[in-house]
């Protein structure tokens, strides 16, 4: 497992696939690369792909204090120094989204294009999931929250046809204090004031039915976000990426085509 190292020294393991143009593929909270696996190879035929696993989870470093969505886009450049990569495609979904939004602010000259997957400018003016999904994910029945966030990843029609396992609902390895520093700090996540200021070109893409992050959170990056291009798939939940794998690969790649 290669590893780049991070300006206060953790680990940050990352894998690479495919050949061609980098595409850096950045994963939910408190998940790790294998978030990706089921639509990876949609990609790896025409990209270099860089799957990071960040800080806290998978193989990466897991240290006790205060993460946040800037911190793992600061890792992000630690790997793409460590692999030589001057500039690369982005595609980071949930929380991936908002470190892929801090890496196009902080790092312009670095990314390419970008790809915003069911994810959230953050801030006091993004869309809050309602009280009953907070109520269900927070229950202290394990099983009982299990099933609320694999219902809110995808329609039952799909879970009833696929059985598991499911790679979108956390990394099982992951500590608890790493869980807790992962909640912190995608919920502190606010780039709002910046987002003007990404001028990489941006997809920005949406389930519909998407309760855990409102589909109203897109519309709101593209109206701040100044070369954007919105898609929203109708019917999809949090995890339309492979649900509705043959609707989503097709448009990111198509727009990293015209893009790149």
């Amino acid at each position: 497992m290669p590893y780049a190292s991070a300006e206060d020294g953790t680990r940050i393991a990352f894998d690479v696939h495919g050949a061609g143009p980098v595409l850096v593929l950045l994963p939910g909270q408190a998940n790790d690369r294998h978030w990706w696996d089921l639509v990876r190879a949609d990609f790896d035929a025409v990209r270099t792909t860089v799957a990071v696993d960040p800080r806290g989870a998978g193989e990466s470093d897991k240290p006790d204090v205060p993460y946040s969505t800037r911190l793992f886009a600061a890792d992000v450049r630690a790997v793409l120094d460590e692999l030589g990569v001057e500039r690369a495609d982005v595609y980071g979904t949930s929380m991936g989204g908002r470190v892929a939004q801090w890496l196009a602010i902080d790092q312009p000259h670095r990314v390419r294009s970008l790809v915003l997957g069911c994810t959230s400018p953050g801030g006091p003016r993004a869309v809050e999931r309602d009280d009953g999904v907070r109520r269900a994910l927070a229950s202290s029945d394990p099983a009982a929250a299990r099933a609320a966030l694999l219902d809110l990843m995808y329609t039952p029609a799909w879970t009833a046809a696929h059985p598991g396992p499911y790679n979108t609902l956390g990394d099982p390895g992951m500590p608890s204090y790493a869980r807790a520093h992962h909640l912190r700090a995608s919920n502190r996540h606010d780039a709002w004031d910046l987002l003007p200021g990404i001028d990489a070109p941006t997809l920005v893409v949406h389930g519909t039915d998407d309760r855990l992050n409102p589909v109203e959170n897109a519309h709101l990056l593209a109206e701040r976000i100044p070369d954007v291009t919105l898609e929203l798939i109708p019917g999809a939940r949090h995890a339309y990426f492979e649900e509705f794998r043959d609707v989503a690969s097709p448009r990111v790649l198509s727009f990293l085509e015209r893009s790149g």
